[in-house]
């Protein structure tokens, strides 16, 4: 007969967490994002005892797969755990990881998951709840929108530095570059500025793309395309799960519209003094009534 101290199974507990906290905080001071396969996962993300809660992005990141969004939430997650890991914040209470298709595919079937990219929350203590799961497809997946969700499950805020881009600055000087250069060339000539017809299409140039969705692209941040695993479906019909490839079809489908409607006006105008503009309405207006038709 063996007789064990009181406490051995507590203290075996207790030695097993302070392991497994320890390899993931090394982990997590190689790489912001822990990648994992069905062992590790099972391992320290399912696995008592836990007191930390861990954020996992299930996606398929490799070539063959041809999942351009997978490449973009990518992106989204990498800043939002680099913001966490060199944040004054950062602690072992949260930690971000990955499961790759290719290199976990068993942990897909034990979750019945069908789809990808897709982001949970893994509790420390507990199951994972429905609103454990980032509703991906209403809001999108910029790393404000998951550091939001983040925050609402886990009560640790964590603010999103983003590398500086350059390409605007560098775009914005481009533009006044050549706006300047082509006032240079112009400087005898200056009766353009006053071309109302050019103002008129730069106007309506704006109008479609606001009215087409982009500023909603820029506070949602959707991705360009999600096919629906269940029925194909590329493009959602739902105006809450837009994507951004909608914004590129809207503007040429309003401007066309929309030129046809006011041809008819335009185009019985008395006044020649834009013979181009009228043609180019015209095409417009007799396109319309094609589409009508059919």
């Amino acid at each position: 007969m063996v007789c064990l101290p009181p406490g051995g199974g507590q203290k075996k507990k207790e030695n097993l967490l302070s392991e497994k906290v320890d390899q993931m905080m090394e982990w997590s001071s190689r790489r912001s994002v822990i990648r994992m396969n069905g062992d590790k996962f099972r391992r320290f993300v399912k696995a008592p005892p836990r007191n930390y809660s861990v954020i996992v992005m299930f996606t398929a990141l490799q070539p063959q797969r041809q999942c351009s969004v997978c490449r973009q939430a990518n992106e989204e997650y990498q800043v939002l755990a680099n913001s966490w890991r060199y944040s004054s914040a950062f602690s072992n209470k949260l930690f971000f990881t990955v499961v790759d298709y290719d290199e976990g595919a068993d942990v897909f079937q034990q979750l019945n998951m069908n789809s990808a990219p897709t982001f949970m929350h893994f509790p420390a203590k507990g199951k994972p709840k429905r609103a454990d799961t980032f509703d991906l497809q209403r809001i999108g997946f910029a790393s404000e929108q998951l550091a939001k969700w983040i925050a609402d499950r886990t009560d640790v805020q964590i603010r999103v530095f983003r590398p500086p881009n350059y390409s605007g600055t560098i775009a914005l000087a481009l533009l006044v570059s050549l706006v300047g250069g082509l006032l240079y060339l112009r400087r005898n000539n200056l009766e353009f500025i006053y071309n109302k017809t050019g103002w008129a299409m730069a106007a309506l140039c704006v109008v479609f793309a606001m009215t087409s969705g982009q500023m909603w692209n820029h506070i949602r941040g959707p991705p360009y395309a999600h096919k629906n695993p269940q029925n194909g479906q590329v493009v959602s019909r739902s105006a809450e799960t837009g994507r951004v490839v909608v914004c590129v079809m809207d503007p040429e489908l309003y401007s066309w519209q929309q030129s046809g409607t006011v041809c008819g006006r335009v185009s019985h105008h008395p006044s020649s003094e834009y013979p181009l503009i009228k043609l180019f309405l015209f095409v417009c207006h007799m396109l319309q009534n094609a589409n009508h038709l059919e």
